[in-house]
């Protein structure tokens, strides 16, 4: 058995040890001085947010040592992209010997590159086959009905017996139940934010770090805040009904951490995998009366400077709310939004100006700036993107990529079966999975093209001058003019002796 299988069989910690003791006596054998030792445990060679990996490449810019000693070259990174950066770009130039022992590795050593370079390639393509064979397991646990999210949704808890099964956790669950209970007397997303803010009940990321089931802060919201678009999220999730809906995002591919929608078609949905907290009539009645509320309460479309007005005082958002009361005009205004979520408790103040002076305001700063400041000839403003046709030739891509791995698969499946690796039964099971699966692959490509070929390419950046001068003569600039231009617009506190209220606005030029 070799040492590489035998570290397989001992624990993480005992492999690692081994590795510092090889790694040391290599070192003190030829009397080198040890820099420092870095060592990332329980983190994959594929991961380049290691924090002593980068602890390393920092003292390696630095030149604080002229040798990096590994293992072997899948301890440094499996990833060819970071073989061709450090090994093959930047270590030369920062006077850095990259030695791997177990590959006879060397970079003193002249023409070794391309030794590298396939030892490079060999790591990545065992990282990829790693990646395909654990998604095929989880997609398997999936079509089971198998949890297998790293944390549970709010309301749940893993089964101690079996970590793939969700039980109800009490205290959790009544907050759900209260909520949907709220939703149902009419309450609105940001007033049960609101009443659980003044509760001091705990949003769910704080929740969970609470319980020790997450580390680190809970995301953005550090003050474990309730906000409407939590609330919404779990108004719409039916898995407090007892069904089990995974696969909802994906991975863009092994290497990247980005996580992608995928369309509801090709969710996992498993009935009656774990105990509801709300039934299913509730669910529904929640669902219509949403619906009905969306319909009647606007338009549902981001207004025009949504996402660029900030608070002047703490960064946040500015979130818009509207005067909905009877016999009085309908009124929108923005405020604060951590003023807004934070209860009783208020950690900002409210900096409110009404939405429409606000872009009338800006409407007139951008003409104003156009026309004076930046002359329209030397605006580079970009043509509109089509973001549909991007996404459905990124979609068009993978689709093609995924037939031609189904269709590898049945290949091998074939010869399984004629070397006798599977049995009759494991074979028809198979194959008919990898067909259907095939088959509803090849119908969305056929879908994908025809909508593809309705749609029509974006103008050009002549044309889009043209629509420039156009726009600037509307009463109101267009939103696509308030982006290109548009870095930010911040809103003081309104003094209240003289009325007054600053409005700053950072171009992005």
């Amino acid at each position: 058995m070799s040492k590489e299988d035998e570290d397989k069989y001992k624990t993480e910690s005992e492999s690692i040890q081994n590795q510092k003791s090889l790694l040391v006596s290599y070192a003190v054998e030829r009397g080198w001085d040890i820099y420092h030792i870095y060592c990332d445990e329980d983190y994959s060679g594929a991961d380049s947010l290691r924090p002593d990996f980068n602890r390393m490449i920092g003292a390696a810019r630095e030149k604080k040592f002229q040798i990096l000693l590994c293992k072997s070259q899948s301890r440094f990174t499996r990833d060819m992209e970071l073989v061709e950066k450090y090994i093959h770009g930047l270590f030369p130039i920062w006077g850095v010997r990259f030695i791997a022992v177990a590959d006879n590795v060397d970079t003193e050593v002249k023409g070794t590159k391309k030794a590298r370079q396939i030892n490079g390639l060999v790591n990545e393509w065992y990282l990829e086959d790693l990646s395909e064979n654990i998604r095929m397991v989880f997609d398997l646990k999936r079509r089971q009905g198998q949890y297998i999210g790293a944390f549970p949704i709010y309301g749940y808890q893993k089964d101690p017996k079996d970590h793939n099964h969700l039980i109800v956790e009490a205290q959790a669950a009544q907050v759900v139940r209260q909520i949907f209970q709220w939703s149902l007397e009419g309450r609105g997303k940001q007033e049960i934010a609101r009443m659980l803010n003044d509760r001091g009940i705990p949003n769910p990321a704080r929740y969970k770090l609470e319980r020790g089931w997450t580390a680190g802060p809970p995301g953005s919201n550090q003050y474990g805040l309730w906000n409407k678009t939590t609330i919404w999220r779990m108004l719409h999730n039916e898995m407090y009904t007892g069904v089990m809906l995974q696969g909802r995002r994906k991975k863009a591919n092994y290497k990247s951490k980005t996580m992608l929608p995928v369309p509801e078609d090709q969710w996992y949905r498993v009935e009656g995998t774990h105990e509801a907290i709300i039934d299913r009539e509730t669910f529904r009645a929640v669902q219509r009366s949403l619906k009905l509320r969306s319909k009647t309460d606007g338009t549902g479309e981001a207004h025009l400077l949504s996402g660029l007005v900030k608070c002047m005082d703490c960064g946040s958002t500015m979130s818009k709310t509207t005067n909905c009361q009877q016999g009085r005009p309908r009124v929108s205004y923005l405020r604060c939004k951590l003023y807004a979520d934070s209860g009783r408790e208020k950690r900002c103040t409210r900096h409110s100006i009404r939405l429409d002076q606000l872009i009338e305001q800006v409407s007139e700063r951008i003409r104003h700036y156009v026309q004076s400041c930046c002359p329209l000839e030397e605006l580079n403003v970009p043509p509109p993107r089509d973001t549909r046709r991007e996404a459905l030739e990124q979609e068009q891509k993978a689709l093609k990529a995924q037939l031609e791995k189904r269709s590898q698969a049945l290949k091998n499946l074939y010869l399984d079966k004629i070397s006798g690796v599977l049995s009759e039964g494991q074979f028809v099971e198979l194959n008919r999975d990898l067909r259907m699966e095939k088959g509803r692959l090849e119908r969305r490509l056929a879908q994908n093209g025809e909508e593809l070929n309705k749609r029509t390419h974006p103008v050009g950046q002549a044309g889009m001058m043209d629509r420039v001068g156009e726009l600037l003569q509307l009463e109101t600039v267009p939103r696509e003019l308030v982006v290109a231009l548009v870095e930010k617009i911040e809103i003081g506190e309104r003094d209240p002796a003289t009325g007054r209220q600053e409005i700053r606005i950072t171009w992005k030029f």
